[in-house]
């Protein structure tokens, strides 16, 4: 029998890291052929256990350290690369995080390295949004990888449906009220992130040679703000009576933002993201259809995520 390919996953114990763990090694076929090293920082920490109970093997390895991550990808013949802005709060320090990874997978022969990218928006949008960070990082990332000639493709997660529920989506004087600070008509490409993220990278793992090069855009679907909640009203008929959808002005967004401690910077940048929806599409406005056609799983609709994955609307 031959042995099985070794995909690296890094971010293992996070939510789209996880997601592609489980989708993974919950799939009888593809655990035939294939097997999962999840990267962690500690391989002790209970979360890293579970990850060995599904059927992982774990490795202990620090994005800020060269060494660590070359280990991790000796032998592997795919990876899932993924950082996080968030934490460092830094570009650079993202970019250099990224670089990192890329190099050590050309110099390991990685056969296929799978990069969760997201746009170039200041180049994107011609200069209008250049505050968006944390998209533009990403990109320039990709831009690295494919000078570096390695079999990449390039997995651009949507809009978190868990971002919504109890966040931007909430009761607000006893209504449930979604408020954002673009037209309420703008699309959104919703993305179930814990669960569907490992679907789409299954996907690309199986049609490696079509992928290649390519981006493929994580997203279930195009939802307007108006029918995010034309859905809940519907899931939800009690609580949804008095639901409504409402465009905040940019300021009363960043003042809120503000209000919970977020730096202005920050809130800026938040801002822009939003206004990417609006202005100049997410994806640009690029159809979902190519990226779905590599798909083995069905994936989460709003209405079943608000039914079973949305903890703010559970006793709805």
């Amino acid at each position: 029998m031959a042995a099985k390919k070794v995909i690296v996953v890094f971010g293992a114990t996070g939510v789209q890291g996880g997601s592609v763990v489980k989708a993974i090694l919950g799939d009888a076929k593809m655990r035939e052929s294939w097997a999962v090293r999840g990267v962690t920082r500690d391989v002790s920490k209970p979360s890293s256990k579970a990850l060995e109970s599904l059927g992982a093997e774990t490795v202990a390895a620090d994005l800020n350290n060269t060494s660590t991550l070359q280990n991790a990808m000796k032998g592997a013949y795919a990876v899932f690369a993924v950082t996080n802005y968030w934490e460092s709060h830094s570009a650079d320090v993202e970019m250099k995080q990224g670089k990192a990874m890329a190099d050590a997978a050309k110099e390991a022969g990685v056969q296929h390295f799978v990069w969760s990218s997201l746009m170039n928006v200041s180049e994107f949008t011609k200069g209008v949004l250049t505050k968006v960070l944390h998209f533009d990082s990403k990109a320039h990332i990709e831009q690295y990888i494919r000078s570096t000639g390695m079999p990449a493709t390039y997995f651009m997660p949507g809009f978190y449906m868990s971002n919504l529920p109890g966040s931007t989506f909430r009761q607000i004087n006893n209504d449930w009220t979604l408020a954002l600070p673009i037209p309420t008509s703008a699309p959104i490409p919703l993305l179930n992130t814990a669960d569907d993220v490992g679907k789409f990278v299954k996907g690309i793992l199986l049609n490696r040679e079509k992928v290649l090069g390519k981006r493929i855009y994580g997203a279930t679907d195009y939802y307007t703000i108006d029918e995010i909640v034309k859905e809940f009203k519907e899931q939800f008929p009690e609580a949804g009576k008095t639901a409504k959808a409402v465009e905040l002005s940019h300021q009363v967004y960043k003042d809120g933002l503000a209000a919970k401690g977020m730096p202005g910077e920050v809130g800026e940048e938040l801002l822009q993201n939003m206004r990417l929806l609006s202005e100049f599409g997410y994806y640009g406005g690029a159809s979902l259809d190519e990226s779905h056609s590599i798909l083995v799983d069905k994936l989460t609709t709003w209405k079943e995520f608000m039914a079973t994955k949305a903890p703010a609307f559970a006793d709805l």
